[in-house]
C-alpha cells in the first residue's frame, strides 16, 4: 500500500527530500496561523498525510462517501489509521497541502471548498467508466523527452512532477514523469527540439509546477529559452503563487519583468477563499512589474458549482487586475469522477454569469479534447456581456 510520504513521484518532489516541520496549529485556523517563511521552508513543513490534515482541521469521522459521487460525498470517510495508508493500493498520489493553504480552510467543516480540493476520499479507489490516467493525451503528444507539442506555434514543456499542492482531481496525476518528463531536470532534449522548430513562438512552462524550481535552475532555463531567437512568448502555468504566495521573490520578478520574451503568468484558483490578502499583494507585484496574470478555474462539484461563487471568484479577480481567463470542465481522470459537474449544468451557470458579471470578467468555459488542434468551447462565445 501506498504511504502519504512514499510515491513513485517522491524524488519529484522538493518537501519530500526534507524532514517533516512539525507545526502547531490548533484550534482556529487563520492567516496569522501559518507564519511567513521562505517557500523553501513552507515546501518542507507542508502536512503530507490525511489524518495530519484532519486533526489540524478539528475534523471528526463522519460517513462513508458513495464511490459513484453521485450523491454529496463526505471528505473525512476513512478511519484515522487508514489516512496514511490507501485502502486499495491502487493509487500512490499523496496528500500534501502547504500550511499557507490551510489556513484559509474553515476548522471543523468537512464541507470546506478548499479542503474538498486536497483531502482524499474513497471515491478516489472507484473506478468509472470513461475516466482514464491520460484524459487529455498527453502521452501521444510527447514530442521529446519533457516537451509536448499539442497546439500550432505553441509547445509545452514538463519542468519537473514537483507541485506546491496535490490537488485531487489533478489531470497529471499518473503522469510518468520518470520516463517521459525532464528527466533529471535536464531540459537538453526540449530545448534542442524547440530550436528544430522555428514555427514555435511561444513556450509553456508547465509540470508539476515550473514555481517549485529553485531560483538557479529556473533562471538557467529562461536562459536557454531566451537564447532560441524564434520564441517570442515564455508563459509559466503555475498555482504557486496560490498556495505558497512567497515563492514570487524578489529575484523572480526582476528576472521575469527584465526577460526579452514577453512574458505571461497563468495562476490556478478555484474559490475566492484562496485569494487571500497574502495571495492578491503578491501578485498584485508581478502586475505592477509588467507581468500580466491570468486564473484559470475547473469546474468542480462541491467547491464551485455556484453561480454565486464563480461570479465572487471572477470579480474578486478582476477587481485587483487578474485577468478571468478559462472555466475548466473536469478533465476526466481516474479517481476524479466525483468532482465532475454535468456539461449542461456548467453551460446553465455560464449564462447565469453572463447576466452577473462584465464581458471582461467572464471565463471561456472549455473542455481539452485528446487529439483537438484548440481548447474546445462550450457555449457560444459570440454571447456578450453588458
Amino acid at each position: 500500500m501506498a504511504r502519504c510520504e512514499t510515491t513513485n513521484q517522491s524524488n519529484e518532489i522538493l518537501a519530500a527530500r526534507s524532514e517533516f516541520v512539525p507545526t502547531a496549529l490548533s484550534g482556529g485556523v487563520s492567516e496569522s496561523a501559518a507564519p511567513q517563511v521562505d517557500w523553501q521552508t513552507a515546501m518542507r513543513r507542508a502536512i503530507r498525510c490525511s489524518d495530519e490534515l484532519r486533526r489540524k482541521l478539528g475534523l471528526v469521522e463522519t460517513s462513508s462517501a458513495n464511490p459513484t459521487g453521485q450523491s454529496e460525498p463526505s471528505t473525512t470517510a476513512w478511519n484515522e489509521s487508514d489516512a496514511c495508508e490507501r485502502p486499495s493500493g491502487k493509487d500512490s498520489f499523496p496528500t500534501f497541502v502547504p500550511l499557507e493553504y490551510l489556513a484559509r480552510i474553515r476548522p471543523g467543516d468537512p464541507d470546506d471548498p478548499l479542503l474538498r480540493q486536497v483531502l482524499a476520499t474513497p471515491n478516489e479507489d472507484v473506478d468509472v467508466d470513461g475516466f482514464s490516467a491520460d484524459p487529455v493525451g498527453d502521452r501521444v503528444s510527447v514530442a521529446a523527452a519533457g516537451l509536448l507539442h499539442k497546439y500550432q506555434g505553441r509547445a509545452l514543456i514538463i519542468t519537473t512532477g514537483a507541485c506546491g499542492i496535490h490537488c485531487r482531481y489533478c489531470f497529471r496525476r499518473e503522469f510518468p514523469y520518470t520516463l517521459l518528463g525532464s528527466r533529471n531536470r535536464s531540459w537538453t532534449p526540449s530545448l534542442d527540439y524547440l530550436g528544430r522548430h522555428p514555427e514555435i513562438d511561444e513556450v509553456l512552462l508547465s509540470g508539476g509546477d515550473p514555481l517549485t524550481l529553485a531560483d538557479p535552475k529556473l533562471g538557467e532555463l529562461v536562459d536557454a529559452i531566451e537564447a532560441i531567437d524564434h520564441v517570442r512568448r515564455l508563459r509559466f502555468h503555475t498555482r504557486m503563487p496560490i498556495v505558497i504566495p512567497q515563492r514570487v521573490t524578489p529575484w523572480l520578478i526582476e528576472r521575469l519583468s527584465t526577460s526579452r520574451l514577453a512574458v505571461w503568468m497563468v495562476v490556478h484558483a478555484n474559490h475566492p477563499n484562496e485569494l487571500d490578502r497574502h495571495v492578491l499583494a503578491t501578485i498584485g507585484k508581478l502586475i505592477d512589474a509588467g507581468i500580466p496574470v491570468l486564473n484559470q478555474a475547473v469546474l468542480l462539484r462541491g467547491v464551485n458549482d455556484d453561480a454565486q461563487v464563480l461570479a465572487d471568484l471572477c470579480l474578486k479577480l478582476v477587481d485587483h487586475r487578474i485577468q478571468p481567463y478559462y472555466l475548466h470542465q473536469l478533465d476526466r481522470v481516474r479517481g476524479a469522477a466525483h468532482f465532475e459537474v454535468p456539461v449542461e449544468t456548467g453551460m446553465q451557470l455560464m449564462e447565469q454569469l453572463r447576466g452577473m458579471l462584465p464581458g471582461y470578467a467572464l471565463p471561456s468555459y472549455v473542455v481539452e479534447q485528446a487529439g483537438a488542434d484548440s481548447k474546445t468551447p462550450l457555449v457560444d462565445q459570440n454571447k456578450s456581456g453588458q
